[in-house]
This record gives C-alpha cells, sequence and structure tokens, in this order.
C-alpha cells in the first residue's frame, strides 16, 4: 500500500506525525507510585542509529528514547556521496551512529568526517563499529522474530507472531533487516533505558514505525509491483540471461524517453522516492509544459541530441586515475564537454523564468570552454587511434617531445647495448636482446638453451632473473639498470598523467535533470500537487474493463495496511476477495472498510475498487461525511454500451458484464442465459433449467439408451441382464425421467 508522509521535526515528546507512517498499538506498562520529580530532571530523549550502506543502497534503523520504539527505512537508492543518509542524520540527530566494522571506503570517509566536526551542534554523535558477523541476515531475522515485544499478546503463537511481524516490517529489505539486526544487537549490548535494572529486564520496545524523511511519500515494494510501476525481466540476450536484467513492460519503461544514463538514474530515483515538495514538483511541470508546447519541438529534439552525448565522466576519470584509459574515453569526454557546452549555450536562449534552465546556464562555467580546448590541444586524436594507446600532440610539452625522440631512437640504441652484453655473456649463449616494457624497464633477453631445465639452471652470475616467457630468459643487468635510472619509464612519461584531468565536469547534476523532462509522456496541465483530500473512504465501482494482473494475494496487502495505515496515507485496494469464497469476501472487505471508519479523523485517504454490489445493497456500510461512493460514468446506446471513462458520483447498479461479453463476441444466447440468472440470484428467486435445453438433452439421452439396446446381444452366454441394468439402464433414467 501507499502512504504519504510528511514528517515535521520530531519533538521531544516524540515522533511528529509523519514518522509514524506504519505503527500499531503499543501497551503502556503501569509504572507503578514513584517519587514526585522535580522540574527539568527528566532525561532528554536520544535517538540512536543503526546504518547499513552496499552496493549504492541504503538499510537504516533507530531506536527512541522517547516512546521507546524502532523506526526503519526501506533500502533506499543513495549516491557515492551519501547525501541520503546526511538528510537522515540532520533530521534525526542521532546521539550515536552504530554500523559495521566492515565498510565501504565511502561510508568510511562519511563517518570520519563525521566525526571530526568539532563545531557541530548541539554535539556530533559516537561511531560505534561493532564486529561485521553481527549484521548476518539470518542471525538479524532470528533477532526480529524471537524478540520480546510487549504489544504483542502472550497468546499469540510463533506463526502467528511471525505473520504479525512480517505484515509491518520489510523483510524483503534485505539491508535494512540487517541494520535492524545490528541495532538491536546494540541495544542489548548497552542496555539502553535498563542500565541499572537486572539482566533479566531487556530493553522496552513498545513498537515499529516506518521513517520518512520530510516531503517524501513512501511507497513499499508490494505497490511497486501491483502498480507495474517497475518490472524486471531475464535479459533475451544469451550472454546476459544468467546475470542480465532488462525493464519490462512497466510504467517507468513507458515514461523514460532519457538519453543518457545520468537522466535514467535520476528518473528512477524520482519513482523511487517520489517527492511531497509543491516547488520541487511545479520545478518539473514548467519544463514538462514548455517541452509540450509545438513551436519548442525543434529545441526538444536538439536537446536530445546533447543529451546522447553525456556520458558516465566519473568513470572515465576514474580509469585515467588508474592509468586503465583507453582512446575512446578521450574521445567520449572531448564529446561530453563540448555536449556540454551545447546545453548551456541552449538554456542560457531559453526564459530564464523556469528554474532548470537557469540553473544549468549558471552551473555550466567557461571552464569547459578551457576544458575542450585544452584536450584539443593536447591529445592526439589521429596518432592514438593508429598506435591504439593515448598520444600527446606534438609541440606541446618540451620534455615529452624530447623523450619521444628519445624512444624513437631506442631500435638501434638497445642493439649497441646487446651487443656489449653478449661479449660477457657465456659462449654457449648464441644470442641476445635488450628489450623496453612499460612499467617494468629495460630487460636483457636470451634464448633458453636445452640444459636449463630446473629454475635453478636458469641463475647466471652478474645478472637477476625475472621471468620465463616463450622460451626466452629476461635479466635485469649493470646495463639494464643504468638505463632505467638513466631514461626512466618513457612509455608512461609520454602517456602524462590523467590524474591531472578535472575532477568531475562541472554543473553534471543539473544537465541530468533535463532529460527526464525534454521527452515527457504526460499530458498538459498539472496532474500533481494542487489537489487536497479530506480524509475518508471512496468506493469506486467500475465497470468490467480490461485489467493487469495486479496481484495475486489482495488480502495480504490488506492486512498490511490496516496495521501500517496513518490519517497521511493513501490505499487503494482493488480485487479484494479474488480468490475467496464470496461470502467471506464480502464480510472482510466490510469489516476492514468498517475499521477505517471507526477512526474518525485518523481515517487514512482509501480507494477501494470493488465489484461487491452487496456491499451497497444489503446497506453493510454506515452513512456519513467520510463515506463517497463513485462509478463510471456510462451511456447505453441502443444494445451498444459506450465507456466514457469519467468518475462521476453514484452507484453502478449492475456490472455491464453481458455488454463486456458481447463485445468479446460470446453468442448471444449465451449472454441471455447469463442475464437471466443474475437476475434470479438478484431476486432470490431458484433457478431453474431452460425447458428447450432441457427436452433437447432428454432426447440425446433416450437414444443413447435405445441404441445400447439394440448392441445387447441376447444369445451370448456371459450377458448379465441385471449387471446390465444397474450400470447402464437405472442411471440413464435418471436424465430422461
Amino acid at each position: 500500500m501507499a502512504s504519504v508522509a510528511a514528517t515535521p521535526t520530531r519533538t521531544p515528546n516524540g515522533p511528529g506525525p509523519g514518522e509514524a507512517s506504519a505503527s500499531f498499538p503499543t501497551v503502556a506498562s503501569d509504572p507503578g507510585p514513584r517519587e514526585p520529580e522535580e522540574e527539568g530532571e527528566e532525561e532528554p530523549a536520544e535517538i540512536h542509529l543503526c546504518v547499513l550502506w552496499n552496493s549504492g543502497y541504503l538499510g537504516i534503523a533507530y531506536y527512541d528514547t522517547s516512546d521507546s520504539t524502532i523506526h526503519f527505512m526501506p533500502d533506499a537508492p543513495d549516491h557515492e556521496s551519501l547525501k541520503l543518509l546526511q538528510r537522515v542524520l540532520d533530521e534525526i540527530d542521532p546521539r550515536s551512529v552504530v554500523t559495521s566494522a566492515k565498510q565501504d571506503e565511502n561510508m568510511t570517509r562519511f563517518l570520519g568526517k563525521l566525526a571530526s566536526q568539532e563545531h557541530r551542534e548541539p554535539k556530533r554523535p559516537e561511531i560505534i563499529f561493532l564486529p561485521s558477523v553481527d549484521f548476518g541476515l539470518e542471525i538479524s531475522k532470528q533477532r526480529l522474530l524471537s524478540g520480546n515485544y510487549s504489544f504483542l499478546p502472550d497468546s499469540m503463537t510463533t506463526t502467528e507472531k511471525i505473520l504479525f511481524l512480517s505484515s509491518i516490517i520489510p523483510f524483503d529489505c534485505l539491508l535494512m533487516v540487517r541494520a535492524l539486526g545490528g541495532l538491536l544487537k546494540f541495544l542489548g549490548r548497552r542496555r539502553i533505558g535498563v542500565e541499572l535494572e537486572d539482566y533479566n529486564v531487556s530493553v522496552p520496545i513498545l513498537g515499529f514505525k516506518k521513517f520518512v524523511l520530510t516531503n517524501l511519500v513512501s511507497i513499499d515494494q508490494d505497490t511497486y509491483s501491483v502498480l507495474q510501476i517497475f518490472k524486471s525481466e531475464s535479459h533475451p540476450s544469451v550472454y546476459k540471461v544468467a546475470s542480465g536484467l532488462k525493464e519490462g513492460l512497466s510504467l517507468f519503461g513507458i515514461l523514460n524517453r532519457c538519453r543518457c544514463k545520468w537522466g535514467e538514474k535520476l528518473l528512477r530515483l524520482w519513482f523511487t522516492r517520489p517527492t511531497q515538495d509543491l516547488g520541487e514538483l511545479n520545478s518539473r511541470l514548467d519544463v514538462i509544459q514548455f517541452f509540450l508546447l509545438p513551436q519548442n519541438l525543434d529545441m526538444a529534439q536538439m536537446l536530445h541530441r546533447l543529451l546522447g552525448h553525456i556520458k558516465n565522466v566519473p568513470l572515465i576519470l576514474k580509469r585515467m586515475t588508474l592509468s586503465h584509459t583507453k582512446v575512446s574515453d578521450w574521445q567520449v569526454l572531448y564529446k561530453t564537454v563540448y555536449s556540454a557546452l551545447g546545453l548551456r549555450d541552449a538554456c542560457r536562449s531559453l526564459p530564464q523564468s523556469i528554474q532548470l534552465f537557469r540553473d544549468i546556464a549558471q552551473e555550466f562555467s567557461d571552464d569547459l570552454h578551457h576544458i575542450a580546448s585544452l584536450i584539443g590541444k593536447v591529445v592526439d586524436f589521429e596518432g592514438s587511434l593508429a598506435e591504439n594507446r593515448f598520444t600527446v600532440l606534438p609541440n606541446i610539452d618540451p620534455e615529452i617531445d624530447e623523450k619521444k625522440r628519445r624512444l624513437m631512437g631506442l631500435p638501434s640504441f638497445l642493439t649497441e647495448v646487446a651487443r656489449k652484453e653478449l661479449e660477457n655473456l657465456d659462449s654457449r649463449i648464441p644470442s641476445c636482446s635488450v628489450i623496453y616494457i612499460p612499467l617494468i624497464g629495460f630487460l636483457l633477453s636470451i634464448p633458453r638453451l636445452p640444459s636449463m631445465v630446473e629454475t635453478s639452471d636458469f641463475e647466471i652470475e652478474g645478472l637477476d632473473f625475472m621471468f620465463l616467457s616463450e622460451e626466452k630468459l629476461h635479466y635485469r643487468s649493470a646495463r639494464t639498470k643504468e638505463l632505467d635510472a638513466l631514461l626512466g619509464d618513457l612509455h608512461c612519461d609520454i602517456r602524462g598523467d590523467p590524474a591531472d584531468a578535472p575532477a568531475a565536469m562541472p554543473g553534471a547534476g543539473a544537465g541530468s535533470r533535463l532529460d527526464p523532462g525534454v521527452g515527457p509522456c504526460l499530458p498538459p496541465g498539472r496532474p500533481v500537487g494542487s489537489c487536497q483530500c479530506r480524509s475518508g473512504l471512496r468506493l469506486l465501482k467500475a465497470p468490467l474493463l480490461p485489467t493487469a494482473p495486479w496481484g495475486t494475494n489482495p488480502e495480504w496487502q490488506v492486512a498490511k495496511a490496516v496495521n501500517n495505515a496513518t490519517e497521511r496515507s493513501l490505499v487503494l485496494v482493488d480485487e479484494f476477495g479474488k480468490g475467496t469464497n464470496t461470502v467471506d469476501g464480502l464480510a472482510l472487505l466490510a469489516a476492514v472498510i468498517r475499521h477505517w471508519l471507526a477512526l474518525g479523523p485518523t481515517c487514512p485517504h482509501v480507494f477501494v475498487a470493488t465489484n461487491f454490489l452487496s456491499l451497497v445493497q444489503l446497506q453493510l456500510l454506515p452513512r456519513g461525511p467520510l463515506v463517497q461512493y463513485l462509478t463510471m460514468e456510462t451511456c447505453e446506446d441502443g444494445d451498444d454500451l459506450v465507456f466514457f471513462y469519467q468518475v462521476c458520483e453514484g452507484v453502478a447498479r449492475a456490472s455491464h458484464a453481458s455488454h463486456t461479453a458481447a463485445q468479446a463476441g460470446l453468442p448471444e444466447k449465451l449472454i441471455a442465459r447469463g442475464k437471466q440468472v443474475s437476475d434470479l440470484i438478484r431476486s432470490g428467486k431458484p433457478i431453474k433449467p431452460v425447458k428447450e435445453l432441457l427436452k433437447e438433452k432428454q432426447m440425446e439421452n433416450c437414444q443413447t439408451l435405445v441404441d445400447k439396446f439394440l448392441k445387447l446381444d441376447l444369445e451370448d452366454p456371459s450377458l448379465d441382464l441385471d449387471i446390465f441394468m444397474s450400470q447402464e439402464v437405472l442411471p440413464a433414467a435418471t436424465t430422461i425421467l
């Protein structure tokens, strides 16, 4: 189910209303008589946060001492700079941060910076590292399921406890489950809140609540699945069939018209972390509406072409730093910078009243001109392609030019060095050569003699054995060491140091925000950001229209909604009772809706699409301002039914199944019989077989029985007439009389 939550600043007395997007009843223990406390003696509330980051995803759980509850945030994507984690820290202000001792380099760097903030107000958190074994997935699940929770009745069985907790905690979020396990381990070790109690008294946990950042909408994985927002399918390529996945038929796949990976990642982030910030939503819609205008189509196509040349610059720069640069990397970097310049110039010509155009025009600085000019003047693209390695144009660096001349003259020089080396070698060695290997240096190479069988046979006085390759022995000699000291690693020196490249392309973040807005698949207008809806219930009775398969276990999802929904939640219910006995499904749906209505002002926003007409006909729901009945507007044109695809107030009187069946090509005779039976069921009258069909069937049965009699051989001694009458005649008589 989808829940909407806007979390205000948390007060010392408890969480804000937005934090409790997933909650259930808590049981307050009787503290017993207490001595009167002086004003101001109450200990301030503390937050203890446990966090894990792995493969670009963040798992978070924290314990709040103000109400003794554990809050969790399902696995969420986060950038390497851990901006999402920083937002969480700013919002909850934890007293301590717990994590695994075996952590990613980015997390280690982030926590080190956090711990060094001496002037942080009110105080910087304590960083606590626990052994990685404390965050194991299976042991974390066991801690969660075996915990002693006072809000669970003692009469609840182990299976019921597991089912109940599974409806609250998304156990498919593995990183979050591990964070919860580590948090429970920390609480038990530190004995938060029960430091002075006996060890048989456990840390009080009075509830689990889903944590949602301010202005974000919380959507669980079940909702993403049943609404087909994302859908991963196996890649059709035989090379990726084992591990490769691709996006299937989904809402994201339909709306994704991004030309660069940055834009696609940002669009996916918008889907996985939807915002309620009206300013941000309106800013995005400004861009969409601009490109929906026909006169801006050419500009949208040009920007699409430019965005197609924007590549993953940080990955390229990382390869350059590791000296793994390809010629194509420099070409891609060159095109990316020039395309970025084109984006900037285009956005400067567009209305600056639109925030995104203004941001791109400002953030794409003039440094791009310098970078592009520098690459064009330094990189020898033709020479690089010819030599299949990065080369620098001549007359750029006199030192590099000099090293190039040395490198070009090496063959003749090394021939002379090899001739002198051969004079000092054993007379059994027929020849030798001096070779140069980048990153290794100069080596003396001699052919392997027949007598050189074991490794010990490779030893030659005055030479240091290096390796054997293609029946050639390679050594370092005094002369090759001198060459290393004199000439150095010419090859790598000529290639230069790619680490001198810019650390990042200016304005890349703003440019990626442009990609999802250039080719929208949304209609004109503002579909979000302007609708206000009071808490309550909408019953939508829809005609039988083609629908997508929205899951096969709706009751389980409704159970999650009943346990988690608050007054700021949006609950969508469809196909309730599918696969369940009709009476049971109707009864359960009525009970669930009445439960929400009984909440009064805290009733969530609920939309129910159902075919249970009896819900209204039998008046199973109370009347009141919280209930509103809606249906789909239709019009009958003779024997045809026209769907207007508009929602209007009212209750559907029929499912229009016969009209839908006729459009599907079902025979009229069957449709008429179906309507007749449906009317009899609604009126409570008995269903009788059709006389014409009955007579026709009787004649067929009589003819079959007559044929059996005619086939009897009365002269057959093995014929038993008693058996024939009991097994053939009597059963047939019940269908004839």
